[in-house]
């Protein structure tokens, strides 16, 4: 029983701010800086890879958006190969854009000067261009006057 009395005095006597024998628990031990040091290891290690990881998750989204785009634009593309299929679309587009008219059909032009130019002009509003034909035909003058 001596012994133990002689280790309890010397635990009691370590505890004590003013002895001279061991600490006590201080702040960081040696096993905690290792942990720490571990620890810091693992997360240098893993930083690279997820920046990897969500740089090329954002490519994929990217992609994929384009991928998307891509296909909008194919679908519109076979809606409008259809649609120059079509002849009555064709003869439409003749008729409105080109002016062409059909053999059984009367077609009028209406000369009475109250067309979008004349009105353009009257408001003292930026002069139009003219037609195409009209600036053709003067470039082809413009070339035969002698310098």
């Amino acid at each position: 029983m001596a012994q133990d009395d002689d280790r309890t005095a010397d635990e009691s006597d370590d505890d004590e701010p003013g002895a001279g024998g061991r600490r006590g628990n201080p702040a960081l031990t040696s096993r905690a800086a290792i942990l720490a040091v571990v620890v810091c290891a693992i997360a240098l290690s893993l930083a690279y890879p997820v920046r990897e990881y969500i740089a090329q998750r954002k490519e994929i989204a990217d992609l994929r958006h384009k991928e998307a785009l891509a296909r909008r634009q194919v679908e519109e593309l076979v809606q409008r190969k259809q649609q120059l299929g079509d002849k009555s679309y064709i003869e439409r587009e003749a008729t409105r854009r080109l002016h062409y008219c059909r053999p059984d059909v009367k077609c009028y032009v209406v000369l009475d000067g109250s067309g979008g130019e004349g009105r353009e002009a009257q408001r003292g509003g930026p002069p139009s261009r003219p037609p195409w034909y009209e600036t053709l035909w003067r470039s082809v003058e413009a070339a035969d006057r002698p310098r």
